[in-house]
């Protein structure tokens, strides 16, 4: 009975992205036909495998299709259908789950909505359909958010609490960006993103954590957030919905976040990242302590590398905690994590010269993995940092300013402007001869090449797929 009335709860309250009146479904196993608009996102994929594990049909449509999230749902046996063809319709999904990145003039929502049929958010139909009964828990920052919430899983997961979890990459340890599982548990990446096109709150309000990470908090999103200020009050909006007996785990060296907080709380905080709180202080190669007030609360190791990580790894241990998981057995069970694909992720070794993929591509996840990676491999190896400013942001200049200083610890730096719209090399004049800035993938592909030698790492940073510029590059230095 319970299932029946969260189906019918789910059917009369949609809003604000409406689903149209005398939504069909089955009322044999309540399964439905849900069509998702924008599947190859990290999100929206991962609520397609969420679905799919729920008993629905599911199917979708993207513009860009890329890995990982390509490759995963095709072994889902998820069709896919290239764009965003009116003829979609024909389909005649039971539901349209609509991701952030269509919006109006998309020829497929336009048709959606000029037949007036049911349609929802990504983060809606999560919240309705998945969250309810469970305790979630929720990783929001502006960067960090991956890495904590796939540390924060495998550690529930070590512990037998057998977590389902929605996370914006592919954890190593589980192979997927999502699972479905009957646990109370749910861990989640909370994004400050805005829900789609017809709700232009973030993301993270609609999941309702009981425990919530603040990682970190500074500008980004350009394109949606006017300033600072903007972003604060979305996460203080997220703070309102954290109940007495929830708990939030925020980082204390973040100005922002004691401002966001200043505002209003109403929950218990555990401070992170500051003496006089819990740290993590570095110890020989990937080891730390765990401290609280300077004192020693246990060690463990990362194959992660850099000290934002294991920053990182403290948040997620006082999460894990929050559930019953003690800082014993989750500094143990980070001894065994694997990391996320596309963070620091080796790629191949050809000639001594070894190919990194990194996610990075705001200025300060991009310094933080440069010195990451120095810190792995020393200073006798040189880092070609190569970068494609992909983002939204990135791609309203709005950063240019600082990426010179953030690319400063690279040995060589190469650019791919790709039409940005704005003068990359003129940004990245402060670097001078270190760097090279080409609107041509094989011109740069070529240069990168001829520059290397045994004992290089070469680090690509995007948000994209970067036209296959990995195995380009190994492909090159092979021949």
């Amino acid at each position: 009975m319970g299932k029946v009335a969260g189906k019918l709860r789910f059917i009369l309250t949609a809003c604000p992205c409406s689903l149209a009146a005398g939504h069909p479904f089955d009322k044999a196993g309540f399964s439905m036909h849900i069509h998702i608009l924008g599947i190859c996102g990290t999100f929206m994929g991962g609520i397609a495998l969420l679905a799919r594990s729920a008993g629905h049909r599911v199917t979708g449509c993207d513009a860009n299709v890329y890995p990982p999230m390509s490759t995963q749902l095709e072994e889902q046996g998820i069709e896919l259908v290239n764009g965003y063809d009116a003829g979609q319709i024909d389909l005649k999904p039971d539901l349209f789950v609509v991701g952030n990145a269509i919006s109006r003039g998309n020829p497929l929502l336009e048709e959606i909505l000029n037949r007036n049929l049911p349609y929802v958010s990504g983060p809606q139909w999560l919240a309705e359909n998945i969250l309810q009964g469970k305790w979630v828990l929720g990783v929001a920052g502006t960067h960090g958010k991956t890495t904590t919430t796939s540390m924060l899983a495998w550690i529930l997961e070590d512990a037998g609490l057998n977590p389902g979890f929605l996370v914006g990459g592919v954890p190593q340890d589980f192979g997927v960006s999502a699972r479905l599982t009957d646990s109370p548990f749910f861990v989640i990446e909370a994004d400050e993103y805005d829900t789609a096109f017809c709700d232009k709150r973030s993301k993270f309000v609609h999941y309702h954590p009981r425990t919530v990470i603040l990682n970190n908090l500074e500008f980004d999103h350009a394109d949606i957030f006017a300033d600072l200020a903007a972003i604060e009050t979305q996460f203080h909006h997220l703070v309102r919905t954290i109940p007495g007996q929830g708990l939030i785990v925020a980082n204390g060296g973040e100005a922002s976040l004691k401002r966001v907080l200043e505002r209003g709380c109403w929950s218990p905080v555990e401070w992170f990242n500051t003496a006089e709180g819990w740290q993590a202080e570095a110890g020989e190669g990937d080891t730390f302590t765990l401290t609280q007030h300077g004192l020693s609360q246990g060690s463990s190791s990362l194959t992660l590398a850099g000290a934002h990580n294991q920053a990182n790894a403290v948040a997620a241990l006082l999460a894990a905690r929050h559930v019953g998981v003690r800082l014993e057995a989750g500094l143990s069970a980070l001894t065994r994590f694997r990391g996320i694909k596309r963070r620091l992720e080796v790629r191949g070794t050809v000639r001594g010269v070894t190919v990194y993929d990194d996610f990075a591509h705001h200025p300060t996840a991009i310094e933080v993995t440069i010195a990451g990676l120095r810190r792995k491999v020393g200073k006798g190896s040189r880092i070609f940092a190569v970068l494609e400013p992909r983002s939204n942001t990135m791609k309203l200049g709005t950063m240019k300013a600082q990426l010179p200083a953030s690319l400063a610890e690279a040995d060589k730096v190469f650019c791919y402007s790709n039409n940005l719209g704005w003068d990359v090399a003129g940004a990245l004049a402060p670097l001078g001869t270190k760097a090279l800035v080409s609107e041509d993938l094989a011109v740069l592909v070529k240069a990168i090449v001829a520059e290397a030698r045994e004992g290089d790492q070469i680090l690509v940073m995007s948000n994209g797929s970067f036209g296959g510029i990995h195995g380009k590059l190994l492909d090159a230095l092979a021949a």
